[in-house]
């Protein structure tokens, strides 16, 4: 199989898993295992040929967004939008690197964005990583999705968060970050932004697969699990909002979206 025609396969196994045309998609992504099964099977392929994969599935009109964290500002470190590596993957780090990618500019939780709707994303260098403004907001309100290829919850699902921070959970709060940014703008500055963290005098810990369990059980994923078949699984980030959202109102957040160890507290 030639790589053009293992790219193109790869666009039809995400489309199974539910990506359509058109669409605006979030991609967590671990490429290790679907690295390794093409190139067993002689196919010479690389991360960046998976960005072009989830690319061609949601076609010209579509979008694709993916993370590129890099958490070295909450210790000092400078962001640069342009050169400050992601720190999720060599997936993620393909896209970061892609000619017309846009980044977006949150020093902790920023994207790299490509396709017809990327410019929405342009400039975006919001305060809080997962506030009502943020790129985690702009795909909610574009009725976008959240694609998972082979990664738990637990290692993916940041879109919990900005659920958590819209509703104003008592288990986070809103912690603020300051150090030598350079942004979109190229002017290297003193900046601050806040990340919406968990009380860890609280003894919060960070604890969602199981309201990932939840998801699969309403039916809101579809897909395939982590490891599994092609490992991609697909859902609408307004119907996670929504069943996030109803698990903190009904009071069942701890155990589902977080847990206490009180050996922090």
């Amino acid at each position: 199989m030639k790589k053009a025609e293992a790219i193109l396969q790869l666009a039809k196994e995400w489309k199974k898993s539910g990506i359509k045309t058109g669409d605006m998609v979030l991609v967590h992504s671990r490429a290790s295992r679907i690295l390794r099964t093409l190139k067993k099977s002689g196919v010479d392929i690389d991360p960046k040929d998976i960005v072009e994969s989830f690319v061609q599935a949601v076609g010209k009109t579509g979008t694709v967004l993916f993370p590129t964290f890099n958490f070295e500002f909450n210790n000092g470190v400078p962001f640069d939008i342009d050169i400050t590596p992601s720190h999720m993957g060599a997936i993620t780090e393909a896209a970061r690197r892609l000619e017309g990618a846009i980044r977006t500019g949150h020093p902790v939780y920023s994207f790299a964005v490509i396709g017809r709707n990327a410019n929405i994303f342009q400039g975006v260098e919001k305060y809080s990583g997962y506030g009502k403004d943020s790129p985690f907001a702009i795909l909610h309100r574009n009725r976008g999705k959240i694609a998972v290829l082979d990664l738990p919850d637990q290692r993916s699902m940041t879109f919990y968060h900005y659920v958590e921070e819209s509703l104003q959970v008592s288990y986070r709060f809103l912690k603020k970050f300051t150090g030598r940014y350079k942004g979109v703008s190229r002017k290297e500055e003193i900046r601050e932004f806040a990340i919406y963290v968990r009380n860890i005098e609280q003894g919060v810990l960070t604890y969602v697969n199981p309201m990932g369990e939840i998801l699969w059980d309403q039916g809101l994923y579809t897909g395939n699990k982590p490891l599994e078949g092609n490992g991609l699984r697909v859902a609408d980030a307004e119907k996670v909002f929504n069943a996030v959202a109803h698990v903190i109102r009904s009071g069942k957040a701890q155990d589902t979206l977080y847990k206490i160890n009180l050996e922090l507290k």
